[in-house]
């Protein structure tokens, strides 16, 4: 057992959640302790404690329901590390089979029982995130696509979310943590609130261009007051060649964006001499809406309740040997599942 890690039941009965805490997210400790576990992997070290078994050497493989991409693995074998395991894992960012194992654990079950529930719930979730950015990114081709989820998941796990939607591909994020956490710089210029406080978009555009680092991209929102076309012209003759695009965010009360308005943008734009002007949608993009898009003339793409929605591939933890016996529950094969995929990882 880990410094800290529940030993029983009557440890789970006494808990007592502190009525000052202030948000229900699990903190790191709360993880590691097995606080986010099922209750029944309490009462089976409970069991096997009282049948002087607790210490049997297994080995336990966890395999995905369905195919996808793998995010999550980085967190998971944080969890294993510094325990007495033999661990095998597919690395992050790799495609995987239904089926397919992507972590193998060997060694003492009560240096790992535990952690079951956490070990499946980060690469399930983490790996449907990745899943459906791959798919986004997949379907832009060279396009850029940058992923704007945060605001649709819980604060506690918007960083997880973008990371895993970097590690399924896309180019960005705007979650600041998110970002920072593969040593990235968040994307983004700025919401709708500015231009209804400053009551022109020309004059955020301006003031924008003024004040903001010459690194930061010249890309201003163009469907917050007048038509889009109308205003995406306004912006470009103000900052002609330091403009580096425009963005188009129209709401789906006004029938979203849709390919004939990229098409008649990206048209006036080039009618006007605009032509390095570059056009960046968002707003409901989905996977199938990004290739008409693309071939209308968008440029790149936020990509946010896509990603961020995403079913979790469910993810399952068989037990395949005890004391060095091949073993499995009824319809499943017993023994190690033969793959050159998994690399040593301690």
């Amino acid at each position: 057992m880990m410094h800290g890690e529940i030993n029983s039941l009557d440890e789970v009965k006494n808990f007592k959640v502190d009525k000052k805490r202030r948000l229900h997210s699990a903190s790191h400790e709360e993880i590691f302790a097995g606080w986010t576990t099922d209750v029944y992997f309490v009462r089976t070290k409970e069991i096997l404690r009282h049948l002087n078994l607790e210490e049997t050497h297994v080995s336990a493989e966890i395999f995905a329901t369905r195919p996808g991409i793998l995010a999550g693995i980085e967190e998971a074998l944080a969890l294993l590390e510094g325990r007495d395991l033999d661990v095998w894992a597919l690395p992050e960012g790799q495609p995987f089979a239904e089926k397919e194992v992507v972590l193998r654990i060997s060694g003492p079950y009560n240096l790992f029982g535990m952690l079951e529930t956490s070990l499946l719930g980060l690469l399930a979730s983490s790996s449907g995130w990745a899943t459906a950015a791959a798919r986004c990114k997949e379907a832009a081709g060279d396009k850029s696509v940058f992923c704007f989820g945060a605001r649709h998941v819980h604060p506690a796990v918007a960083p997880v979310m973008e990371r895993a939607a970097i590690i399924g591909g896309v180019d960005g994020c705007s979650c600041i943590l998110g970002a920072k956490l593969l040593g990235k710089e968040p994307v983004g210029t700025v919401p709708h609130a500015v231009f209804l406080i400053v009551g022109d978009t020309l004059k955020v555009a301006k003031t924008y261009d003024q004040i903001m680092p010459e690194d930061a991209p010249r890309l201003i929102l163009v469907d917050t007051f007048k038509d889009e076309v109308e205003e995406s012209l306004r912006v470009a003759a103000e900052l002609k060649e330091r403009l580096s695009g425009v963005r188009l965010d129209t709401p789906g009360e006004r029938g979203g964006v849709t390919p004939g308005l990229v098409r008649e943008v990206r048209a006036t734009l080039d009618l006007h001499g605009y032509s390095n002007v570059k056009i960046f949608v968002s707003g409901g993009i989905t996977a199938e809406r990004i290739p008409p898009l693309v071939e209308a003339g968008a440029d790149s793409f936020g990509v946010g309740s896509y990603i961020s929605r995403a079913p979790a591939i469910d993810m399952t933890m068989d037990l395949k040997e005890v004391e060095g016996k091949p073993i499995a529950k009824r319809g499943r094969i017993p023994g190690i599942t033969k793959t050159s995929r998994l690399q040593k990882v301690f």
